[in-house]
């Protein structure tokens, strides 16, 4: 929340000419209503489910750059389905950096009625470890979303690089 994984994913996905696809805006579209509105009517729990299935179809349809919720990686099931499809790349950012740019818009509901900051906090440290699972990581901050975007193709490009073999006599 707050990573930049949809602006970000956005400029990726047309740099590496490949679609892109919000997985809660594809969530919002098979509930038909907003993620905020799931969970308001149908609780964390549903919505986690609807997110698990959505995103496993997501990974069978073909290549694309796939921005996923926060709380998708923190599924097992759904980590793995990751994990065998495609590479994962997490966006790391400190908090100040998240309460920053989570202020920006609404429509948040682990942030609904709680403090910001204090929240995220939380969410990191219970996420963060999880996070670093991913297959590449790459730190965001104040620049800009191109930045990041040429250190992800970078860091692609290293991901997809053979291992040197050392000969040996």
């Amino acid at each position: 929340m707050g990573s930049g994984k949809s602006s970000v994913g956005r400029r990726l996905a047309k740099r590496l000419n490949l679609p892109f696809t919000d997985a809660d805006q594809e969530i919002s579209t098979a509930a038909g209503c907003s993620v905020e509105e799931i969970f308001e009517r149908y609780g964390e729990s549903a919505f986690r489910d609807g997110e698990r299935r959505v995103i496993a179809r997501l990974l069978h349809e073909g290549a694309k750059v796939l921005a996923t919720g926060g709380g998708a990686f923190m599924d097992a099931a759904t980590r793995d389905k990751i994990s065998e499809a495609s590479v994962s790349v997490w966006l790391r950012a400190e908090l100040d950096v998240l309460v920053n740019r989570v202020g920006r818009r609404g429509g948040r509901p682990l942030l609904k009625d709680v403090e910001p900051r204090e929240k995220l906090g939380e969410l990191i440290a219970v996420r963060y470890p999880v996070y670093a699972l991913a297959d590449i990581t790459v730190d965001t901050g104040t620049e800009p979303p191109e930045s990041t975007v040429d250190t992800i193709v970078a860091a692609l490009d290293n991901h997809h690089q053979p291992a040197p073999v050392a000969a040996k006599s």
